[in-house]
Formats: structure tokens, C-alpha cells, sequence
């Protein structure tokens, strides 16, 4: 996994909460730091995914590893 400046346990969250904590993170980092997200809601996927495109930032990384799914995001 690639190096971040921040991370978001959003573990035990279901929708919409891990992304309403990462849109939150994201707003405390500067443009091109990286918020690595670890998420156990499966619909978390697609959400990030679209978060994303919504958003302008970068999905840099998304991953599924033993239930829980990791997500690194680059700040616009």
C-alpha cells in the first residue's frame, strides 16, 4: 500500500457514515495528501467509487482484505 498522511478508521460503519467521516478528513488535509480509509461496509466500494468522481479527489487505491476494505484517496 502506497504512503498517507492520514488515516480513517470507519470500521463498523455502515453507509453513509464512512464517507461522511472521510469527506470530513478530507477537508482537515491539503491539496495531494493521501487519507487511507479502512471500511467493513462491502457497499463502501461502489461509494468511494462515486465519492470520488463527485468530488474531483483521487481513488488512488481500493482494496478488500480479510473484510475489511481499504481506500486511499488524493486530495484535488
Amino acid at each position: 500500500m502506497a504512503n498517507f498522511d492520514e488515516e480513517l478508521d470507519a470500521s463498523g460503519l455502515n453507509c453513509p457514515l464512512p464517507i461522511l467521516r472521510a469527506k470530513k478528513a478530507l477537508a482537515g488535509l491539503g491539496s495531494g495528501k493521501v487519507l487511507h480509509i479502512i471500511a467493513t461496509d462491502p457497499g463502501s466500494v461502489k461509494d468511494f467509487e462515486a465519492f470520488a468522481k463527485q468530488t474531483g479527489n483521487e481513488l488512488m487505491e481500493s482494496k478488500e482484505d480479510g473484510g475489511k476494505y481499504h481506500f486511499l484517496i488524493k486530495k484535488a
